[in-house]
């Protein structure tokens, strides 16, 4: 199960960040390093994690400016000190791919909810607010990421929209992407998604991949395998997010392919994949939370949550803390980051516990990340209002019409985004298909609402447990149409209506009555309040939702999920059912 060290390809050299150093900003730095003139910050006798030796030693850790300059000694003075007795010192923990609208709220806020958490630097794919808005999205993120303390590091989105077969707000091309390459919060280009225009070898796919080649491509390949996963690396995609089994894994891994092993809301691949997490294995791999909401983050965490569900799963401290901070840096080019050492960047993260990853303190390029001082950056107005382009709605829209009562049903999988294809018996009359409580199978429907051609899907998925009612969302990978799950048409038919006054959100509706939302006006993924308030209406939601019968633990991610046309078996969109595996749209009767 041995990985040969040579297999993952070399990254380009990272970016700067910040001002470039000068040759009095190096005089400083070797002054306070040998104890000539104070430290402008030093961690008193905190124990040390080493993360190339896994000894935990006591040290005081001196910082000039971002920069860590001494380790391994004590005796330091600084002119800010804290007291580190008690406490471990480890590297600030690297989120290696998420979406940051996931979190539903603006930049400000999404960096509170991490850096609380250890979290000091994070990949992004912003691609769903590309698919709403195109290159302002990006710009957007791109414009942000320079106001932020947090290290926003993006990646440009490869597939928008990801595939065909749905309707999204914008159309991004390969010269779209090249024209934004440059810019110094650049890493490379985001998650090739549309593994079947790579097989095909569709021209403007192999264009974004061929205009990339020289920085990091970013992969998303569910269950590729075999001669497939050959050809997808050999066009230099060289990380997965998306394994859900060891033997997947495995495989990847013996072909050079950085695994990234994920945690969102609804993914859960910690637990399954934790055998991989070893000190062989450690510099290959890394962590990721892909999507997490407010409340998730607030009850379990983040990386920090990663960390210690992987630790609980008795993997070793050493293997854990190398994959959430120096392996992740070293897989994206980062090279000034993720270890505890002279040259570093000081990005520290002081810990209660080790084995609990109990985080105490947070120290962001030298600078400590108080999040009572940390001021909200001005950024640019946020793009996105006014997004729902969609007309109300009648119940009648929501008809599944179709020859008799076997069809295909959506099968969700619990804690994955994987699907199943079923093919089940419903309730039939009056020349169209129903949903069946008994069988815990309701009706799906997703809406186009950029205004282009109001297009309406309908199918039928098992697995949420409502007994009755209406879930509506705008959040709908990658196109973000609204897509709405339930037993009633007419409270369908609310729900999505007060989802287009909201201009975006959640809402849950029951017997005619709207029992609870979530607006999220910005594009209709992001709210403009704050992370608690967001916080706040999920926790209602969640106990509405509840009551409903949802047995679901994030039934609004979970739906998000469904129209994701690139990722196995059955999904659906605003132009039908999808066939994943064979690239197509079907019909009820198929």
């Amino acid at each position: 199960m041995s990985v040969a060290a040579n297999s993952v390809a070399t990254m380009r050299e990272p970016r700067s960040h910040g001002s470039p150093v000068r040759a009095t900003d190096l005089a400083r730095r070797i002054d306070q390093a040998r104890g000539l003139t104070r430290a402008d910050l030093v961690i008193k006798g905190a124990r040390v994690f080493n993360l190339v030796t896994g000894e935990l030693n006591r040290s005081d850790i001196a910082v000039c400016g971002d920069t860590i300059v001494g380790t391994d000694e004590e005796g330091y003075r600084g002119v800010v000190e804290i007291d580190g007795r008690g406490l471990v010192a480890v590297p600030g923990f690297i989120d290696t791919h998420l979406h940051p609208e996931s979190t539903l709220v603006l930049p400000g806020e999404f960096e509170r909810l991490l850096l609380a958490r250890g979290t000091t630097t994070a990949i992004a794919d912003p691609h769903e607010i590309a698919n709403v808005e195109g290159r302002a999205g990006l710009e957007y993120y791109l414009d942000s990421a320079a106001a932020l303390t947090l290290d926003l590091r993006i990646n440009l989105s490869s597939c928008v929209p990801a595939s065909a077969l749905e309707t999204s707000g914008a159309t991004l091309s390969a010269n779209d992407l090249v024209s934004l390459r440059d810019h110094p919060q650049v890493l490379g280009l985001a998650e090739m998604m549309n593994i079947g225009g790579v097989l095909a070898k569709d021209p403007d796919v192999l264009a974004k991949l061929a205009a990339f080649q020289e920085l990091g491509i970013d992969g998303h390949a569910p269950l590729l395998r075999g001669r497939d996963l050959n050809a997808y690396l050999a066009c230099g995609i060289r990380n997965c997010h998306e394994s859900t089994s060891l033997e997947e894994a495995f495989e990847k891994l013996s072909k050079g392919m950085r695994v990234l092993i994920r945690d969102g809301s609804v993914t859960r691949d910690v637990v399954a994949l934790a055998p991989l997490i070893d000190v062989a294995h450690s510099p290959f791999l890394a962590f990721c939370t892909d999507d997490r909401t407010p409340l998730h983050i607030a009850e379990d965490g983040h990386i920090d949550h990663l960390i210690r569900t992987a630790i609980a799963a008795g993997r070793p401290p050493l293997a854990v803390y190398r994959a959430a901070s120096w392996a992740a840096a070293a897989g994206f080019g980062l090279r000034d980051r993720g270890l505890i050492a002279p040259g570093q960047r000081a990005d520290i993260v002081l810990l209660r516990d080790l084995q609990r990853c109990d985080v105490a303190r947070v120290i962001q390029a030298g600078r400590i990340a108080d999040l009572e001082t940390l001021p909200h950056p001005t950024l640019p107005a946020p793009v996105g209002y006014g997004s729902i382009r969609r007309a109300p709605v009648t119940a009648e829209i929501f008809r599944a019409r179709c020859a008799g009562p076997s069809g295909p049903v959506i099968g969700l999988r619990r804690n994955q985004i994987l699907t199943d294809a079923l093919r089940l018996e419903l309730p039939y009359r009056d020349g169209a298909r129903h949903a069946d409580t008994t069988l815990d199978v309701a009706k799906v429907a997703v809406l186009e609402r950029h205004g282009r051609n109001g297009n309406v899907g309908v199918g039928f998925v098992r697995g949420f447990g409502l007994r009755g009612g209406a879930l509506a969302s705008s959040v709908g990978h990658d196109a973000h149409n609204i897509i709405v799950v339930g037993h009633d048409d007419a409270d369908m038919a609310l729900a999505v209506n007060r989802l287009i006054d909201l201009q975006g959100g959640f809402v849950a509706a029951q017997a005619g009555q709207l029992r609870g939302e979530l607006p999220l006006p910005v594009a209709g993924l992001i709210s403009d309040r704050s992370a608690a308030a967001v916080e706040h209406d999920l926790r209602a939601l969640r106990l509405v939702v509840n009551e409903m019968g949802c047995t679901l633990d994030e039934p609004f991610v979970q739906m998000a999920f469904l129209p994701l046309s690139v990722v196995p078996h059955l999904k659906i969109t605003d132009h039908g059912l999808v066939d994943v595996d064979r690239g197509r749209v079907i019909g009820l009767d198929d």
